[in-house]
């Protein structure tokens, strides 16, 4: 039976949007085809999602007329995977490959093959999640319109022109990691000044949730909020003397635009 998804890479990026795209009612197990030449992993997407098709390689006919396929394999793979799309008939493609332009995949899909390009996040997983899509030379708003509904399912989708896609890899794409690594360091300072791990944990995460929900639901910005916690000569203060002393907010806009620059390089190998 013909799917109305084939997710050709079901790794970390792929898996997360499968989960957020079943999990949010998008899509139902058996109208996706998953494509993965692990084992392990197929074994592992079957157990998650009763009911999906997983295959170890494309085949023709896997496709509805009105269906698409998700591109989410490493870079170095991209082209020859879209060729492979190309021999079985599929000509719709939402790529979520970092670096790799529109007009590279183009370039080995079908003529007039749709592509469209993106960028989500793993907080597509628990339906945060946050991207950017821009449409190839072939593409039609229906096109945009349906790989909209596939990602906003899972997030926030923006549009944006092609150019600023490395960008957007830098700050949504990488930008939970570097969140991250900020809750790690906090919950190591929470614990030597003496709480348990677990409850230090508990803080942190909570208190990052919380300073999303008053960035996207206040109206403020950044440096209002800031600015709304500090109070002279007060504890937050302090502590925001030393992360400037260190350096922290030029760290963080020299690894944005070092991932910026690694994605555009991406681009071209």
């Amino acid at each position: 039976m013909a799917a109305n998804l084939v997710l050709v890479g079901a790794g970390k990026m792929g898996g997360a949007l499968l989960a957020g795209l079943v999990s949010s009612g998008r899509c139902r197990p058996e109208e996706v085809v998953a494509v993965e030449p692990s084992v392990a992993r197929r074994d592992e997407l079957l157990a998650l999602h009763p009911g999906i098709r997983v295959l170890a390689s494309l085949e023709a006919g896997l496709l509805e007329a009105e269906g698409g396929a998700i591109l989410a394999v490493k870079p170095e793979q991209a082209e020859p995977v879209a060729g492979l799309l190309a021999a079985v008939g599929i000509d719709r493609v939402l790529s979520l490959v970092a670096g790799i332009s529109t007009a590279r995949l183009e370039a080995k899909l079908a003529p007039g093959a749709r592509v469209i390009r993106s960028m989500p996040n793993t907080a597509s997983m628990v339906g945060a999640g946050a991207a950017a899509i821009s449409a190839g030379a072939a593409a039609h708003a229906e096109d945009l319109a349906w790989a909209e509904g596939i990602l906003s399912s899972v997030g926030t989708v923006v549009r944006v022109p092609e150019r600023q896609l490395d960008a957007v890899t830098a700050v949504s794409g990488s930008g939970p990691a570097y969140l991250f690594l900020v809750a790690e360091a906090m919950v190591e300072g929470a614990v030597c000044q003496g709480l348990p791990r677990d409850l230090a944990l508990e803080l942190v995460s909570q208190t990052l949730l919380g300073a999303g929900r008053l960035l996207t639901e206040t109206g403020q910005s950044p440096e209002q909020l800031r600015a709304a916690v500090t109070s002279p000569a007060g504890t937050t203060a302090a502590g925001l003397r030393i992360l400037e002393l260190k350096g922290a907010r030029s760290a963080f806009i020299e690894a944005i635009q070092t991932a910026a620059e690694r994605s555009r390089q991406l681009g071209h190998q």
